[in-house]
């Protein structure tokens, strides 16, 4: 188990922006607009060899009322388990603002805690402003630290402390094999299709924030947990929708995010939404996932919504509409009925193991020469493509290069019969399979051009 600080505090404090800096990358949206920051949001950061994990939360509103975000009770639901999860808190202030009443409520709330709480006055620009900028926050009896994630003041002195911080809780990360950390499955589709739901329909339990509101949420969230003796880590993101439709920047940073969490993943399970049927942003997804060679599985959601005499009918519509992607897996699932669910994770399972796949070049030259000669390319302008041999790259999912004497005598037709048969004799049936075509020789218009 890693050590696990929490940074909490109020709204519009800045502390998305100091997680970010102490991970040295954009993990977390940031925007000047208080409640960016919904769901609690997870990352692993390390400091002169110590490792450490970090929260980043919402902003905390102690007192609901009318004016409040619709979601302010869910946001103060998920930071109050990260607070219970965490060993030690960051509470973050603004130095500008100076203590406020709800500085204090969030102070007297996590001090029941009991556990090591670091003030940290963020928005401190110097050295020369540190004096009045912390005066009025010793009052609330912990350490107190100025820092500037802006303009970077004192970064790497609160880089340290958090190291310290965290070797302070005793706790020594375990080694674990890539096996161990277990299967990335990331979320993705389109805004309420249902991929919240899902992801807490699967882990039993309540880890992000659902609401029937479109774009609830803004952030790719890490969900880990344990199913069957397997370590599986969900990453939900923010809906994509047509680019017409993205309103502010904060949406426009979502779907870029989404996107990117789609592609490091090692599985993506697509969510479409069943009474919405397959609309032109999904299949603009679905090129993109094929384009990208991503292995994914297709959840068509909400099907307890679609009546029993239409389902058949259904089923035959999106069979109908992904002929063009028909490797990929499709599964008819609900998060009411739960039906369809047991199934995503042992195919995504299938779908990783798929994608593992190795053969040596002996092996694959010795399987395609029959098939080539027995099938040969067809001519192209009075030439024929003459296959030289076959490899496979160390990429994953599965990439095979064909060394031919000119790439160019390579019809799609003939591509989609290679990998019919690539696929038929690997027993490739759910994961994306790359075939590269490559020439042996240099192109004339090329050695021209140099």
């Amino acid at each position: 188990m890693l050590p696990t600080i929490a940074l909490v505090g109020r709204p519009n404090v800045g502390k998305s922006t100091l997680f970010n800096r102490l991970l040295r990358k954009k993990r977390a949206l940031t925007h000047d607009m208080p409640g960016i920051t919904r769901d609690r949001i997870y990352a692993e950061g390390h400091f002169e060899g110590v490792q450490y994990a970090l929260i980043d939360t919402g902003g905390l509103v102690m007192e609901s009322d009318n004016d409040s975000e619709e979601f302010q009770g869910d946001i103060f639901e998920q930071a109050r388990e990260a607070i219970e999860e965490a060993h030690a808190l960051i509470l973050v202030v603004d130095g500008r603002a100076g203590l406020t009443p709800l500085d204090e409520q969030v102070a007297a709330y996590i001090r029941q805690s009991n556990k090591p709480i670091l003030v940290l006055v963020n928005k401190v620009d110097g050295s020369e402003l540190e004096a009045p900028a912390l005066s009025e926050f010793h009052c609330l009896g912990f350490e107190v630290m100025p820092v500037s994630a802006e303009h970077g003041y004192n970064l790497m002195a609160l880089r340290e402390k958090v190291a310290q911080m965290a070797e302070d809780t005793g706790l020594k990360p375990e080694e674990e094999d890539d096996e161990a950390k277990g299967l990335k499955i990331a979320m993705l589709g389109r805004p309420n299709a249902g991929k919240s739901s899902m992801v807490n329909a699967l882990t039993g339990e309540e880890r992000v924030i659902v609401s029937d509101i479109a774009g609830t949420t803004r952030d790719s969230v890490d969900v880990t947990f344990e199913s069957g003796g397997k370590i599986f880590t969900f990453v939900d993101t923010a809906g994509v929708r047509r680019r017409t439709n993205i309103k502010g920047s904060i949406e426009r940073f979502s779907v870029i995010r989404a996107l990117k969490s789609s592609s490091k993943a090692d599985v993506t399970v697509m969510v479409i939404d069943a009474m919405g049927g397959l609309a032109k942003q999904d299949k603009r997804l679905l090129d993109f996932l094929i384009k990208e060679a991503t292995p994914f599985i297709i959840a068509v959601n909400k099907i307890d919504l679609v009546s029993k005499a239409e389902r058949a009918e259904l089923r035959a519509g999106f069979e109908r509409a992904l002929r063009f992607a028909n490797h990929v897996p499709v599964i008819y699932t609900s998060c009411i009925s739960k039906s369809g669910l047991g199934g995503i994770l042992p195919l995504a399972a299938k779908l990783k193991k798929e994608c593992s796949l190795r053969v040596s070049t002996g092996q694959l030259n010795r399987i395609m020469k029959d098939v080539i000669e027995k099938h040969q390319p067809p001519i192209v302008k009075r030439r024929r493509a003459k296959f030289k041999y076959l490899t496979q790259a160390d990429d994953e999912p599965p990439t095979f290069v064909f060394f031919i004497n000119d790439e160019r005598l390579i019809k799609p037709t003939y591509h989609r019969f290679l990998e019919n048969k690539l696929r038929k004799i690997l027993n490739v049936k759910i994961a994306p399979l790359n075939i590269v075509f490559r020439s042996t020789f240099r192109k004339k218009e090329d050695i021209v051009h140099k």
